[in-house]
């Protein structure tokens, strides 16, 4: 029942349409029919006022005239004085006597007469049949011209259901067998994804091997992930595999102002793709249209058309006649429940960042066509690249060849890929600005507060480079860490050692200026979200103890934790992250004052250098160890 109460609703978009043009043409008849009429009446006449006329009438000129209770029109009586025979006419003054006027045309033999009474018929027929067909036909053209024009009823070569102009075709685009030009072994990283593909590909080409087990294919997959993973990468991918059709089609192609056309689209797309199967749909972007429908204030949203029209075409087909879905989303949350139950979107493939051996094959897989020097190392870039997604390291790869051929090399070198990465994340050298001598103190001071309570910490990430030569990003200096090996797991002393690290900085500037500056901005910002997450999340708080007090919500995009606890419970995780970071700042700086004179040292040899390798800073830090030992040494002897 509840199908073809969808469908009924559907279908009635297109008549839905006819009628708000007709209103619309006889909304504008009535209030402009008389007047166009007036205009159409008088074209061809030229209008003279009534001193005009009069001086006519005495001088004798009129030679023929006709009077209507509104007008009276004439024509003059010699050629010379109007030789294309025009019709001039004025508006009647009718609190004016017209017997003098009668009575000297009458007089001059001028041939007048009275317009025939208008019974209204005219008018009538006018304004109520012919105008208001006039504009509905011109409504019509106009509407076609525009949809043509967007690429209304283009879909590929898919026919269309019908309504103005094609506009309820669907606009999914085609692809037939390697058309996309990209294959599986373009794709890389991404293992289980392609092996939970292969097995649907597989299925469209041996249907029997499944079906005489008795196993049916899920009727959809979903592909979930954050952005730039790959999922658009991986259809494509498939649809260089199938060597079936591939329709594919965003979720905003179906949402659109007119009523009705969404489901429209909806139906035309596996209409079509029944006649050619198998074959596979793919939908990107399916939040667009598979929003959750439950809403506080209920409605008949035209967005739940085409949702509700998809439900129903999915239930519609059977997987065996081998159509498949494919749908992508970043906001797996946000989906109708109803479209991720068994029967539709029953299988969810998770398209997640790639991990150390991923990032290596995604940079071997973008790096094919470049022309890489001997020096390239590319697992200790994919080391330096943690947490980067393919889009991330396409890009990365892109760079680090537009940079080749800016210094006029032929190749790429190892140099050309760390550079680039560094412009990724810190943006690129600004070379005109210019800090005070003062500044640039504080700056290095800064810095080497990071790297140096790194340094001396256990469990900390190596140190690989500092400067202090301003970049786009807004940092006037930066220090950049590269972890020996990928973690998945972080215990509370490693994180406790983050938050002293990232408080480093402002510890530098209290222990040798005695001021605060605005430079640790970005780096309290990112203690405090690190310290919150320890208090609220992770249960690494004694006093709050094993309580979540927070969820994450669009895991997939910014994944910003919201609070859900009482107003106390959450004033107590504020005293607590601030309990933290004061004890983490506190630590930081008791290592910078025991370690006064090696940071000394090397903020002023970074002054000098502007930027250091994690070597050179660690050739300092063993240096000062190797005196330590032997001072304790001799004070033994």
């Amino acid at each position: 029942m509840s199908n073809n109460k969808n469908k009924g609703n559907n279908n009635g978009g297109r008549p839905a349409i006819g009628l708000i043009v007709i209103a619309v043409a006889f909304f504008v008849a009535i209030i402009f029919g008389n007047r166009l009429m007036d205009l159409l009446l008088s074209a061809g006449q030229e209008e003279v006022t009534y001193n005009t006329f009069l001086s006519a009438v005495a001088e004798n000129k009129i030679k023929k005239a006709e009077i209507s209770d509104t007008q009276i029109s004439y024509l003059l009586r010699t050629e010379e004085e109007d030789k294309e025979g025009r019709l001039y006419y004025t508006n009647r003054l009718t609190d004016v006597d017209l017997t003098e006027v009668t009575q000297t045309l009458q007089k001059n033999g001028v041939e007048f007469s009275a317009a025939p009474l208008d019974d209204g018929s005219s008018s009538l027929l006018f304004n109520w049949i012919i105008l208001p067909l006039i504009f509905f036909f011109g409504l019509l053209l106009i509407m076609r011209f525009i949809v043509n024009r967007n690429g209304g009823g283009s879909g590929g070569g898919l026919g269309g259901i019908g309504g103005i102009g094609g506009i309820g075709k669907s606009r999914a685009k085609v692809y037939m067998e390697k058309e996309t030009g990209v294959t599986f072994r373009d794709v890389a990283g991404q293992d289980e994804a392609k092996e939970s593909l292969v097995e649907i590909i597989d299925f469209l080409h041996n249907p029997k091997k499944y079906t005489a087990i008795g196993a049916k294919l899920p009727k959809g997959a979903l592909l979930v992930g954050s952005p730039g993973t790959g999922k658009t990468l991986l259809a494509k991918a498939v649809a260089g595999e199938a060597h079936v059709p591939f329709f594919s089609i965003s979720g905003s192609d179906f949402v659109e102002m007119f009523v009705g056309v969404g489901a429209s689209r909806v139906r035309d797309l596996f209409k079509e793709a029944s006649k050619v199967a198998p074959a596979i749909i793919f939908i990107d972007e399916i939040d667009a249209i598979g929003r959750s429908r439950d809403s506080k204030f209920g409605g008949n949203d035209e967005r739940e058309q085409p949702l509700n029209q998809l439900l129903a075409e999915i239930d519609g087909f059977d997987s065996s006649n081998g159509v498949v879905i494919l749908a992508a989303t970043n906001r797996p949350e946000i989906l109708d429940k109803a479209l991720l139950r068994a029967g539709r979107f029953d299988r969810r493939i998770i398209v997640d960042r790639p991990n150390l051996e991923g990032r290596y094959q995604t940079l071997l897989v973008h790096t094919r066509n470049i022309h890489l020097a001997e020096d390239v190392d590319l697992k200790k870039l994919a080391q330096a690249t943690a947490g980067a997604v393919g889009a991330d390291l396409a890009n990365l790869v892109n760079e680090a060849a537009l940079r080749a051929v800016r210094m006029g090399r032929r190749a790429v070198n190892q140099q050309d890929l760390l550079v680039s990465f560094e412009t990724v994340i810190a943006g690129t050298e600004k070379k005109g600005t210019v800090l005070t001598d003062i500044e640039k103190r504080i700056v290095s001071y800064h810095e080497v507060g990071h790297a140096l309570v790194a340094a001396l910490r256990k469990h900390s990430q190596p140190v690989s480079k500092i400067t202090i030569v301003p970049h786009t990003s807004g940092a006037l200096g930066y220090t950049m860490q590269m972890p020996e090996e990928e973690k998945f797991l972080n215990s509370k002393e490693e994180l406790l050692i983050q938050l002293q690290t990232l408080l480093g900085g402002r510890a530098a500037e209290q222990v040798v200026f005695g001021i605060q500056t605005t430079g640790a901005a970005n780096d309290i910002q990112r203690a405090t979200e690190l310290a919150r997450k320890m208090v609220t999340q992770y249960g690494m708080s004694e006093k709050i103890g094993l309580m979540a007090l927070a969820a994450a919500q669009n895991e997939y995009l910014d994944g910003q934790a919201y609070m859900d606890c009482a107003q106390t419970t959450a004033g107590d995780a504020d005293a607590e992250v601030r309990t933290l970071l004061n004890t983490c700042y506190e630590s930081a700086k008791q290592l910078l004052l025991d370690n006064r004179g090696l940071l000394d040292e090397i903020a002023l040899y970074l002054l000098e250098k502007e930027t250091i390798t994690g070597d050179e800073l660690m050739a300092y830090v063993n240096a000062d160890a190797n005196r330590l030992t032997a001072g304790e040494i001799e004070a033994d002897e």
